[in-house]
């Protein structure tokens, strides 16, 4: 899967904590454990990623 940009901290991801989640979006969108950089990333199409942000903003 290819990415247009690195992995970036999630805006939902807050404080200073360094138990983040990092995101890499482009032809779908990567998440993994900012703790666990090396252990496999969850991949997403763009539209589930963009229906689960919804989701998140409805709360």
């Amino acid at each position: 899967m290819t990415t247009s940009c690195g992995w970036h901290k999630s805006s939902y991801s807050g404080g200073n904590n360094n138990n983040c989640v990092e995101v890499a979006e482009g032809t779908a969108t990567l998440m993994r454990d900012s703790r666990h950089r090396d252990l496999a990333a969850l991949a997403f199409p763009v539209t589930e990623w963009r229906a689960f942000l919804a989701d998140i903003d409805s709360l």
